[in-house]
């Protein structure tokens, strides 16, 4: 999306602390308390990058509808929207196999189906497609909703 839409890509797994990285190298999922500093520098980078270019994307799981208003603060809608990258499990189980050096393990994918809050703001985006596909449907579909 980023490339396409001539802005900033970046991930948000590269803002967690060592501390989250080991944990969940170890298999234990992360609690909110453990998520909460981590979403204060993400709108923390989001506030940063407004500056620097016209479109930020942020690759992030912020799979509960808290986490997303931490995200937005005060942003409106049309300022910051929220692609829910949709797939079945298995898929997304196969697409997390397939990584190299990742620090998450598959077996953390349940947990995130767990909490997972698919809330009315989302923009839902199907990836059982080509990734040039998804992202091509994501523009689409977050400009038909501004």
């Amino acid at each position: 999306m980023a490339a396409r839409l001539g802005g900033v890509f970046e991930d948000a797994d590269d803002f967690h602390s060592v501390e989250n990285k080991a944990k969940m190298r170890e298999g234990t999922p992360l609690t909110d308390a453990d998520r909460h500093p981590w979403y204060q520098r993400l709108r923390e980078r989001i506030l940063e990058m407004r500056s620097l270019t016209p479109v930020y994307v942020l690759a992030c799981s912020a799979l509960k509808a808290d986490y997303r208003r931490r995200l937005r603060a005060e942003d409106d809608l049309e300022t910051i929207a929220f692609v829910h990258l949709k797939g079945s499990r298995e898929l997304i189980f196969a697409r997390m196999s397939a990584r190299q050096g990742h620090y998450m393990p598959v077996s953390l994918l349940d947990s995130q189906f767990a909490i997972l809050e698919e809330t009315p703001d989302l923009v839902t985006v199907s990836i059982d497609a080509t990734p040039d596909e998804i992202a091509e449907t994501a523009i689409q579909a977050v400009h038909a909703t501004a």
